[in-house]
């Protein structure tokens, strides 16, 4: 989500997906590089800070502490605290198991599970919630899931101008749910809604 207070205060920054940062070595010393440590290991620290602490108590310091280096120390694989969130926001992303894309199974189902996951995963990490409104949210695993989520409604049978409409409505609906925080009952009746609404816009034969 884009703030026109925030525009005007800082220079809008893209994401750490498009500007071709690589990871910067793996536990291996050169010119003063830490041992022990690797992206992937930084990443999955960051969850479990953000998970037991919060988005609004998380320092570059805070995790340095957590992982008994130096906050200089981390900034060898990533720039910023804001490029590690976004990392970090990808690997939650990673933990939601997609359907095969070969599966035979109704897509219905196949979008309830999906977005169940999701909505799961909303529950679990709260702070992705707030993530995904501050970041484009393009790393790998996020994508997959939305790619996902558009094979099923294709196999739907809906038509491609309608795609990318009715994907966005499955994904804002859950994030909305998950905002709000909605029981399961209400939940479920929303999600049947929108299957049955996905359901009437595709053509009859």
């Amino acid at each position: 989500m884009v703030r026109a207070a925030d525009g005007a205060e800082r220079p809008a920054r893209t994401s750490v997906w498009l500007e071709g940062r690589a990871p910067r070595g793996r536990g291996v010393r050169h010119g003063g590089q830490p041992s022990g440590l690797d992206r992937e290991r930084i990443t999955a620290a960051t969850v479990r800070l953000l998970d037991a602490e919060g988005l609004a108590r998380f320092s570059m310091r805070r995790l340095a502490a957590e992982l008994n280096v130096t906050a200089m120390s981390v900034y060898w694989y990533v720039d910023t605290k804001d490029d590690l969130l976004e990392l970090a926001l990808d690997a939650a992303f990673g933990e939601l198991g997609l359907p095969d894309a070969e599966s035979k199974e109704d897509w219905r189902d196949q979008l309830r599970t999906l977005a169940a996951g999701y909505r799961g995963l909303l529950a679990r990490h709260p702070w992705v919630t707030t993530l995904t409104g501050d970041f484009l949210n393009i790393g790998p695993c996020s994508t997959a899931f939305t790619s996902r989520v558009g094979q099923v409604v294709r196999d739907a049978g809906m038509p491609a101008d309608g795609r990318p409409g009715a994907t966005a409505a499955v994904l804002q609906f859950v994030y909305g749910a998950g905002t709000v925080e909605s029981g399961e009952r209400d939940f479920g009746f929303g999600l049947e809604l929108l299957i049955a609404g996905i359901e009437a816009k595709v053509p009859r034969d």
